[in-house]
C-alpha cells in the first residue's frame, strides 16, 4: 500500500465491536479482539480515528436515534475518543447518499477532519464498507467475520486489502 493515511475510519458493528443486530443497549457492547490495541496504534501516530456506521434499525423502527447515540457513547467509553462519528439511519431502499456503500459518510468524515478523501482509509467487515471507501476515493481494508461473504474475502485478497484482524489491518496501512 501507499503512504500511511491521514485518517482512519472504522465500521462499528462487526469491526470495532461485536455485531449485536440492531443493538440499542449500551450494556451489550463488547469490543472486538484487538480493537483497543489497533486504535491505540493509530492514535499513537497522531492520526485521527473515526466511525462510519449504517444504522438501518432506525428506519426499520427497531431503534431510535437516542439508542444509537447511547451505544456510540458506550463504544467511545470502552475504546477511547473518536475524532468523528458518522452514522446513517436509513434503510437499503431509501436512496440515501450517506448509506454505505454510498460514499457520503466517508466524504463527510473526511471533510470534518480536514483531510482529502484519498488520504483516508476505511476498515470494515463487509463489502458495503469497502464499497463506500472505493466510491469516496479512499483506501479500504477488509477484516472478515462470519458475516463476510466468500467472494468479498477473495476480492479483498486479490486487491491486497485483506487482514485477519484489526491489528493486521492497521499494520497493512503502515501503523506498525
Amino acid at each position: 500500500m501507499s503512504a500511511r493515511p491521514q485518517a482512519v475510519l472504522f465500521d462499528r458493528d462487526g469491526t470495532l465491536v461485536v455485531d449485536v443486530p440492531y443493538n440499542g443497549d449500551p450494556a451489550a457492547v463488547a469490543p472486538m479482539p484487538a480493537a483497543a490495541a489497533a486504535l491505540d496504534r493509530v492514535r499513537a501516530a497522531g492520526v485521527p480515528v473515526g466511525v462510519v456506521s449504517n444504522q438501518s434499525g432506525v428506519a426499520r423502527g427497531l431503534l431510535d436515534p437516542a439508542q444509537v447515540i447511547a451505544v456510540n457513547a458506550r463504544v467511545e467509553e470502552l475504546l477511547g475518543p473518536f475524532a468523528v462519528w458518522q452514522w446513517c439511519p436509513h434503510g437499503d431502499g431509501d436512496g440515501c447518499p450517506r448509506r454505505k456503500p454510498a460514499p457520503g459518510m466517508v466524504l463527510d468524515a473526511a471533510a470534518a477532519l480536514g483531510v482529502a478523501p484519498g488520504e483516508v482509509a476505511v476498515i470494515g467487515d463487509i463489502a458495503a464498507d469497502v464499497g463506500a471507501a472505493d466510491a469516496a476515493g479512499a483506501r479500504a481494508v477488509l477484516v472478515p467475520t462470519a458475516a463476510t461473504r466468500g467472494e468479498e474475502v477473495e476480492d479483498a485478497r486479490a486487491r491486497g486489502r485483506l487482514a485477519d484482524d484489526l491489528l493486521g489491518a492497521v499494520t497493512l496501512l503502515g501503523f506498525a
